[in-house]
């Protein structure tokens, strides 16, 4: 096996929440050594929920593999040994509250000043000016803010996404421009300020629908059926399951008619002959479909689907996800360590041939205070519970 990537790197996080968490966490995938800066009693994500098994099912995702210290960063004590930290590392990621870490002291100005080598990445709801540089962002507001809510849910009721899209995007965003960063390091010999906004990455992911606004209709809210493609949704089956299909072209519009409807004639009905007309008689068309799989069972009508090379899926809950085929027969799922004992994980999305991902445990609040206040020379350590 190959050393892990980023073995010889150091990351210092002060971080909450989601976003700035799940960028280091995939560094720490990678190797890089993570140490987690959190305030007295810890990241408020520890707190939201206690659904997995005992810990908040929004910090085990995006916290393993890291340390933890426990910081007052409004002492002078907190300051010095956060400063010591920093002037260590490689990398400082930082996405507390709008000027928060310049009333700390720690303006990536300064930083980038005073070690030119570093990589500072400040990660705000909407970037480090405009209107709304100030303003407080969770993922729900910027959902909203950029457009994601009118355009999710149904024309009844429009919807947020089920995941925190706006945090992941800002997240992968800046795993993506710290390895940019340390990869441009290599070559330079400079570190970098980098600036990415939950808004910004949400707003690179509203493109198709963006575009489509140009022209003369509203992008209409569809449910799980695709706003701008039809067939392309779920339909139930006859045994209580539901199927999901799509219809990417009219090659496969022409085989589905006959051979998974059995209608031929439904292809060239005035209708559905193209695929604006399909979206524009929506309604009937998935009348057509529901007639037929409503006698099917969910295996029939993937039988059909698959003999007519037609994209298919099936509609499955979060419990169902855990027992998925594709992860369970790939090993795709294994364990990490916590303070309740192990949990599932899932093994990194990226694969590299020849290095191991890193899968080490999730840290309890503090758990590495005092080795770290040790390590930086700091002669009043104190223990984890002391600093909380």
């Amino acid at each position: 096996m190959h050393p892990s990537p980023l073995s010889h790197i150091t990351v210092v996080s002060v971080e909450q929440a989601i976003a700035a968490p799940f960028a280091t966490r995939h560094l720490a995938d990678l190797g890089a050594r993570v140490i987690k800066v959190e305030r007295p009693g810890g990241d408020f994500n520890r707190w939201h929920d206690t659904a997995a098994r005992g810990l908040c099912s929004h910090f085990v995702w995006v916290n393993r593999s890291k340390e933890s210290i426990c910081l007052d960063l409004k002492t002078p004590a907190g300051k010095e040994a956060l400063e010591k930290l920093v002037a260590r590392a490689d990398v400082f990621v930082q996405n507390l509250a709008p000027g928060a870490v310049e009333r700390l002291g720690f303006a990536a100005d300064r930083l980038h000043r005073e070690y030119p080598r570093l990589i500072i990445c400040n990660i705000s709801g909407y970037g480090p000016d405009g209107p709304y540089r100030d303003k407080k962002a969770y993922d729900l507001l910027i959902q909203g803010e950029a457009g994601v809510v009118s355009v999710t849910g149904t024309e009844e009721e429009p919807a947020k996404a089920g995941i925190p899209v706006a945090d992941i995007a800002g997240g992968m965003y800046a795993f993506s421009a710290i390895l940019t960063a340390l990869y441009s390091r290599e070559r330079t010999g400079e570190g970098a300020v980098i600036d990415v906004s939950l808004f910004d990455g949400l707003c690179e992911w509203m493109g198709f629908p963006a575009y489509y606004a140009l022209g003369a209709a509203r992008l209409p809210r569809a449910g799980a059926s695709h706003a701008a493609i039809a067939p392309y949704g779920p339909f139930p089956t006859g045994d209580g399951r539901t199927v999901l299909l799509s219809i990417q072209n009219q090659r496969e519009w022409n085989r589905f008619c006959s051979q998974v409807l059995e209608r031929p004639e439904v292809a060239t009905d005035p209708r559905f002959a193209t695929n604006e007309q399909r979206v524009a008689n929506r309604p009937a068309l998935h009348a057509i479909i529901q007639e037929v799989f409503g006698q099917l069972t969910l295996e029939q009508a993937v039988d059909r689907l698959e003999a007519a090379r037609i994209a298919n899926g099936e509609l499955r809950d979060v419990r169902e996800f855990w027992r998925h085929p594709q992860l369970t027969e790939r090993g795709r799922i294994t364990q990490v360590e916590s303070a309740v004992g192990p949990l599932p994980a899932l093994l990194p999305a990226v694969n590299i041939q020849g290095v191991q991902p890193r899968m080490d445990p999730i840290p309890d609040v503090g758990a590495h205070t005092e080795a770290i206040l040790r390590e930086i020379g700091d002669s009043t350590a104190k223990t984890p519970d002391e600093h909380a």
